[in-house]
């Protein structure tokens, strides 16, 4: 699965965005950049809710949030949302997503070829419905109730709307996106959003309601202080594939210590094993002879970053997917800056990242042809 090109007229602060991902490009990782307030993280947030949510009833109320305030000018019936073209390993797929505005008197059936001339046909899938207002005229001494409806639609250049849905479910398992949770999510409600900015009231927060969300959408994960879930889920899965291979060879894998191994490679001269109770994970130096306990103070910053990262690529074991990462420097060294492209391509090689960044020397450790710049541009460094 590959991300081949996007194309956004006109989302938020976002104008004129059209971008490429070149399929033949090695390693598949391209570089976002521009300064503060360009829009990354709504271009990142955008292609992961309509890839992820649009052919899941569950995940719609994630749409309608993100496209809240989306307008349609009233002289015109649709508007181009964002044009998608990705590559699923034999074809190109192109995805239309615009949403389209109808008035009907309320309580109005539509026959067919009135479903059809709003654009209920065989190749167009109805997303989401995200707003509906209500108006009212006078005729003959009558009031009648108008409904102006706003549809989110998703046309494909595949006319069999069986197949476009089908390949939809299966991109919507591909597409993950990775930020910090201290990000403003635009998939969050409007409401949940200014709690960042109030003191909360009837216990509510908006990292609680982060974490609800992050529930129901298992393509969304944050870089947490330490993911230890995430460990313990890949010890246990190593585990597990152990004691399968043992019993179909009768003789245990090594996939858990090939994840000790792994592991202990990130941390240079610490440590990390998993609780014999499988409550937790434990962490030791070994300097001159001497092992030392250590503690989660004991551990720097980017080193927990980079460890649930990894912990997040392994435990899901995330193969040939479309990964968006907004801001992974945040916390690494420069030298790490530079060091995590090669880290996502030792640790996941058939996935495309996309990586919204401010980090030069992450954008240095790939050709000037990876690195993918929207308005307003990085200021390039003097060497």
């Amino acid at each position: 699965m590959h991300l081949l090109r996007v194309q956004v007229p006109d989302f938020r602060g976002l104008k004129d965005i059209d971008i490429t991902f070149e399929k033949d490009f090695f390693p598949k990782i391209f570089p976002l950049g521009s300064q503060n307030g360009g829009g990354k993280s709504t271009l990142l947030q955008l292609i992961f809710v309509l890839l992820h949510c649009s052919v899941d009833e569950d995940k719609k109320p994630f749409l309608e949030n993100l496209l809240q305030g989306f307008k349609i000018h009233e002289r015109d019936e649709e508007k181009i949302l964002a044009i998608i073209d990705i590559w699923d390993g034999e074809n190109i797929v192109n995805l239309k997503f615009y949403c389209y505005k109808y008035s009907i008197e309320a309580g109005t059936e539509l026959d067919d070829e009135e479903m059809n001339h709003i654009g209920i046909s065989k190749e167009i899938i109805d997303v989401c419905s995200f707003s509906k207002v209500t108006g009212t005229f006078s005729q003959y001494d009558h009031d009648y109730e108008i409904l102006t409806i706003t549809e989110l639609k998703c046309r494909f250049n595949n006319p069999n709307k069986e197949q476009a849905e089908l390949f939809l479910d299966k991109v919507s398992r591909k597409i993950f996106l990775a930020a910090p949770s201290t990000q403003v999510f635009l998939f969050l409600p409007p409401d949940s959003r200014k709690l960042l900015f109030s003191n909360s009231r009837n216990g509510d927060n908006y990292y609680g309601i982060l974490e609800s969300a992050r529930s129901k959408l298992p393509g969304l994960f944050t870089y947490d202080f330490l993911a230890v879930e995430l460990l313990i889920k890949s010890f246990k899965a190593a585990r597990d594939r152990d004691f399968r291979e043992a019993i179909q060879t009768g003789s245990y894998g090594n996939s858990y210590q090939t994840l000790i191994n792994d592991l202990n490679l990130l941390l240079g001269n610490k440590r990390i094993n998993l609780n014999e109770d499988f409550s937790g994970v434990n962490f030791k130096l070994y300097n001159n002879d001497e092992t030392i306990e250590l503690y989660p103070e004991d551990l720097s910053h980017g080193e927990l970053k980079r460890l649930s990262i990894f912990a997040w690529l392994k435990s899901h074991n995330i193969k040939d997917a479309i990964i968006l990462m907004d801001e992974v420097e945040i916390a690494f060294h420069p030298d790490w800056q530079y060091q995590i492209i090669s880290d996502l391509k030792e640790w996941a090689p058939s996935n495309q990242y996309i990586l919204a960044t401010h980090s030069y020397e992450l954008c240095q450790a790939l050709t000037p042809a990876h690195v993918k710049e929207i308005e307003p541009k990085l200021i390039k460094q003097e060497s």
